[in-house]
């Protein structure tokens, strides 16, 4: 076909052989930004119902003196969710595959073992969480807000079928939720600056202290979010295989990965401190008041307005519904990763839900069993943390990637204070 000038002068210049010049490459911020995502999804289990429980209760009997407890435990997640992230980025795998590859298969299955029982530990505070925050706002009984609870987290874990991107948007809005009601409480509240620099010198104060300081650290650096956050990152990046390559493709990489893990990590460290400030500036000496989600509840009301109760009961709310979205999918990894092998998503939900639906139809003390749930937790930390620091310190398997020799020593040091704390505790325990 021949075309006249007039006609050839009329059409798109792509059309008549002129080259489209490429779109500018993407730089700072832009390359940046799209990046962020999986360290959020992982943040929601650092302020589950659980976290809700410790850090009241903590603030209540305690005051500001467990406030440093909050800042370390989650510097050492910023640390831990750190290596996990990069190990997933290096590799293309997560850490229960990696265990199951390069470990004896008898310390294959205890660590899988051990990682089942955290799971349920898990899906115990986000459950009951959730349920008593049906309770609080809608009067729903308990054994049915759990059950709501499960249901509301399986739908919401249905997103990831439509890719990462509407998962990460939905657990995102949630935590925002709950960063958003404890930034009105904290308002209402108000902060001693005293009472908050006083807070930041590392003290106990009596056995009392030490369960809750553990029950802090369970809730915060969770066992089982080293391990999912470390199969969010594989794929999540573009062809990390060949950008990882270069010095400046793994440092780009690790940029945005570090970035993604301060944004998130601190939004979530900020609402566990403002769990406790507020509580130390309104029940601290009230007795018994705040030992429970219910007497918070209805201490926000009694002291900042009904508007603070709801906020509250909303925030727990979505906590419950979020992080047992996030739980049952780290459930699902787990067991794929060690054992390679898959059950249905319902399956693991009912079998998870059964101790806390136990809990709830019992009549036991939900509170009670969300701090006691984040202990068990704090005991399954170093079973996630030692085979991490192991694996990522490995250069025949990291090659660029490999830790840095002081941030080897830096996470050695972490998974020494959490075993100490733990055995500490461990060991008052049997002597009574």
């Amino acid at each position: 076909m021949y075309l006249s000038k007039t006609e050839a002068a009329v059409l798109p210049t792509t059309l008549v052989g002129t080259p489209k010049t490429p779109a500018p490459a993407p730089t700072g911020r832009r390359r940046i930004w799209p990046m962020l995502g999986p360290a959020f999804v992982a943040a929601v289990a650092y302020v589950d119902p659980g976290n809700f429980a410790t850090n009241f209760s903590g603030g209540a009997s305690f005051g500001y003196t467990l406030l440093w407890v909050i800042v370390a435990a989650n510097l050492m997640a910023m640390l831990i969710q750190s290596l996990t992230a990069k190990l997933g980025l290096a590799t293309g795998r997560d850490l229960a595959t990696l265990c199951r590859e390069r470990l004896p298969r008898p310390v294959t299955w205890g660590l899988w073992v051990q990682a089942e029982a955290v799971a349920i530990a898990t899906d115990l505070a986000e459950i009951v969480g959730g349920a008593v925050a049906l309770n609080l706002l809608f009067g729903v009984p308990l054994p049915i807000g759990g059950l709501i609870t499960a249901v509301v987290a399986f739908v919401l874990l249905g997103a990831q079928s439509r890719g990462h991107r509407p998962f990460e948007r939905v657990i995102t809005g949630l935590l925002l939720v709950i960063g958003l009601g404890f930034g009105y409480t904290l308002i209402g509240a108000g902060v001693d600056l005293g009472g908050v620099a006083g807070g930041m010198v590392p003290s106990f104060d009596g056995p009392e202290s030490l369960v809750l300081a553990t029950g802090i650290l369970g809730a915060t650096v969770m066992p089982h979010v080293i391990y999912v956050h470390s199969a969010l990152t594989p794929g999540r990046y573009g062809d990390v295989v060949t950008a990882g390559r270069t010095h400046q493709g793994r440092s780009r990489l690790l940029r945005a990965q570090r970035i993604d893990v301060l944004l998130a990590m601190g939004l979530a460290g900020l609402v566990n401190a403002a769990m406790l400030v507020v509580a130390a500036q309104l029940f601290t000496g009230s007795g018994d008041q705040a030992t429970t989600l219910e007497g918070v509840h209805a201490g926000l009301g009694d002291q900042l307005g009904t508007g603070a109760a709801i906020a509250f009961a909303l925030a727990l709310l979505a906590s419950g519904f979020a992080s047992s979205s996030v739980g049952t999918h780290a459930g699902q990894v787990v067991m794929a990763g060690f054992l390679k092998r898959h059950i249905p998503v319902l399956t693991r939900r009912l079998i998870t839900l059964t101790p806390a639906l136990a809990v709830l139809v019992l009549g036991g003390d939900p509170t009670t069993a969300l701090v006691w749930s984040q202990v068990v937790l704090s005991f399954g930390i170093p079973f996630a943390l030692v085979p991490l620091l192991w694996l990522t310190s490995s250069r025949d398997l990291m090659g660029g990637w490999t830790n840095r020799g002081v941030t080897t020593a830096v996470g050695c040091v972490v998974a020494a204070l959490i075993i100490g704390l733990n055995a500490h505790l461990l060991i008052g325990f049997v002597a009574g």
